[in-house]
């Protein structure tokens, strides 16, 4: 009774004029966001029943809150093919004027899993799938490097993602809510790669990055074979963990409002002990090893700015052999997930998330090539061969 009491006020409140305050989400809509973030592909009728309301208030809910770019999902997948993708970290700096221009131009970007405009020494930080190294040594020299406007860029390698954001949770719902929704799902691998991919995998992680919550009926039809056939390469593609869900909320109404990504040191033979602590914080959103000087990066959600030097103090209180080396406040996150944002956190549109190709970077790096190859005289020496 108490949700249909909900229902009401919000139409009331939608129906609203548009100079009246932004209204706030209720207790529904964070449930409501809670149960897709456990699990995204559940039927209507399953998620209302969970949440105590009939399946047409759950979908109705749900479609008014994409509809304001207060919520959404999305779902891509960067571990197709038996090679694990590397994840990079690339700081961006700016000319003066030319931040909005750089990350207008590399937001389609279809790798760039996220972009963000921080406060301190970098403009910003763009998190990157590639294939392999020479993929990335391409984008930041023929891609990032020529642009106008770009500065300077500094890269650094994931050696290890120990958690990512898709694991985040508002944790509004209680353990029978999540046990109902995770009933007879499969225990994910850890993600390793969809083996030996074909045409209709590539092919169902596009129509699923385009909208994830398609029936297998709808993705039959669409790739014109049967709806089993659908079923069984969903269940293998969710078995090896190789798709990645993601149901996430506008920041400034998710209660965590500010995120922090920090840069820390910590003992090298330490790190793998100390990082399977850290994701098990609740503000954890990232947590990964890098290849430079400092080995691990993390992003946190907080609930102020005020609250950054407190949690700083418990990281130092529970793990003192890590150091906090550097940390930059997230301003504008202009692009999370694949999904472009507002200013406020708010979806705009989405982007489907797959490797980079650029023709114009490829012939750049084969003119640079052939350079390496002919030597400073400019014609191409045989080296003894005949």
């Amino acid at each position: 009774m108490a949700h249909s009491t909900q229902e009401s006020a919000t139409e009331a409140t939608e129906a609203a004029p548009a100079d009246r305050p932004e209204p706030v989400l209720d207790e529904l809509d964070y449930l409501l966001i809670t149960a897709l973030q456990t699990s995204p592909r559940a039927e209507w009728q399953q998620i209302g029943k969970v949440l105590g309301v009939d399946a047409s208030t759950a979908a109705r809910r749900w479609n008014r809150l994409t509809e304001a770019g207060h919520a959404w999902l999305s779902c891509y997948t960067v571990a197709v093919g038996p090679a694990v993708p590397i994840v990079a970290f690339i700081e961006v700096d700016c000319a003066a004027g030319a931040l909005h221009d750089v990350a207008a131009e590399i937001a389609d970007d279809p790798h760039l899993i996220t972009v963000d405009h921080v406060t301190g020494s970098r403009d910003l930080i763009l998190t990157a799938a590639f294939p392999d190294q020479a993929a990335l040594a391409r984008y930041v020299g023929f891609r990032l490097d020529t642009l106008p406007g770009v500065a300077a860029t500094r890269s650094q390698i994931a050696t290890a993602v120990h958690a990512e954001g898709s694991r985040w949770r508002l944790d509004r719902l209680d353990p029978d809510g999540r046990s109902e929704l995770t009933q007879g799902r499969p225990h994910p691998a850890p993600r390793r790669g969809l083996p030996s991919p074909d045409e209709l995998d590539t092919r169902l992680c596009m129509l699923l990055a385009e909208d994830c919550r398609q029936p297998a009926a709808r993705l039959a039809e669409r790739t014109r074979v049967s709806a089993s056939t659908v079923r069984r390469r969903l269940e293998r593609m969710h078995r090896e963990d190789a798709l990645v869900y993601r149901c996430e909320v506008a920041r400034y109404l998710s209660g965590w409002p500010v995120s922090v990504t920090m840069w820390g040191i910590a003992p090298p033979g330490e790190t793998a002990r100390i990082a399977s602590q850290l994701i098990g914080l609740r503000e954890m959103r990232l947590c990964a090893s890098l290849s430079g000087p400092y080995n691990l990066l993390l992003t946190v959600w907080l609930r102020s700015v005020e609250d950054i030097a407190t949690f700083e103090a418990r990281l130092g209180a529970r793990f003192p052999e890590l150091t906090i080396a550097d940390r930059a406040v997230t301003l504008w996150p202009l692009k999370l997930a694949g999904q472009i944002l507002d200013p406020k956190g708010r979806h705009l549109r989405g982007v489907p998330v797959r490797f980079w190709e650029d023709p114009v970077a490829e012939r750049a790096e084969g003119d640079l090539l052939e350079r390496l190859r002919s030597g400073p005289g400019g014609g191409s020496r045989n080296m003894g061969h005949r």
